[in-house]
This record gives C-alpha cells, structure tokens and sequence, in this order.
C-alpha cells in the first residue's frame, strides 16, 4: 500500500502548481480523497475532499476557487491543483484516503513554499 504526493516546490505569489497523489497496492476507486496541509507551528488542516467517483467535491474556505480538486480512477491519481498561490499556502500538502469499511492511508507529503 502507498500513496506517493509529488509536485511541490518553490512557486512565487500568484504563480501555480498541480500536486499529483498516485496510490498503489489497493483499490484506489473505493475511497474518498483528500489532501491536508500543514504549515509550520500549525495544525493540519483539510484543504479539499472529493468523493470515491468525483461527483462531490468540498474546499476549505481559505482555498475555494483558487483550488481545484480531481481524480482519475483509471490511473489511480488525485490532483489538487493550485492557482493564485499565496505565501499563507505554504506548508506540507498531505495526501490521505478514506473509507469507513477499508480504512485510511496517508502519504508522506510534498512541501510547497509561496515566495517571491
């Protein structure tokens, strides 16, 4: 079982980036999706959902349409794709699946940094 964030990096004010989360060893389809984040002296917070076929997503208020959540059950990868970044987006972006029959997995995380 793994899931593995890629696509962080060092981005400047209002610039962009797509973080990919690509699961392997278990049944990608049967669970939600959702990436966390964590910023330095802070506490993880939700930053998007998306249900286990896509038809639900839901945003943090902080990053509503500026984020863009998605999945693509065939190659078993969640996206969340960033725009307008601001440097208060900084932090580790985690990964994480759900379901309440299956259980939850968490990925190792991908640092993003906004800074001119």
């Amino acid at each position: 079982v793994q899931l593995a964030e890629s696509g962080g990096g060092l981005v400047q004010p209002g610039g962009s980036l797509r973080l990919s989360c690509a699961a392997s060893g278990f049944s990608f389809s049967n669970y939600i999706a959702k990436w966390y984040r964590q910023a330095p002296g802070k506490e993880r917070e939700l930053v998007a959902f998306i249900s286990s076929v896509g038809s639900t997503t839901s945003y943090a208020d902080s990053v509503k349409g500026r984020f863009t959540i998605s999945r693509d059950n065939v190659k078993n990868t969640a996206y969340l794709q960033m725009s307008s970044l601001k440097p208060d987006d900084t932090a580790v972006y985690y990964c994480n699946v759900y379901s309440g029959l299956l259980g939850s997995f968490w990925g190792q995380g991908t640092q993003v940094t906004v800074s001119s």
